[in-house]
């Protein structure tokens, strides 16, 4: 699909929605694409702001801010890779993306 005015050239949802496997219709193309241009020229207008005056870390007195490590329910194995397409051995299985 053409990148309509309100979108940045190369974003393209038509790309975005194969890569986590949705389908989509000509009408939400069409939606999603404008609905993404909207929220890049809002993050646009943050390059205007003056942070000068702000430090890199957010925080003047930073130190170790970490959450504790605490063991939380999470999803057993076949849970998680229900979706999978390809599976294996309880891993995922995906296209190598580096030659060698």
């Amino acid at each position: 699909m053409a990148d309509s005015p309100s979108t940045p050239p190369g974003i393209d949802v038509t790309y975005v929605a194969d890569l986590a496997r949705l389908r989509l219709s000509p009408e939400e193309i069409a939606t999603f694409q404008k609905q993404l241009g909207d929220v890049l020229g809002y993050v646009n207008q943050l390059t205007e702001v003056d942070v000068s005056q702000v430090s890199s870390s957010g925080a003047p007195d930073l130190k170790n801010m970490l959450r504790a490590d605490v063991l939380a329910p999470s999803l057993t194995p076949e849970q998680a890779l229900a979706n999978a397409p390809r599976q294996d051995n309880n891993l995922f299985v995906v296209p190598r993306m580096i030659e060698g």
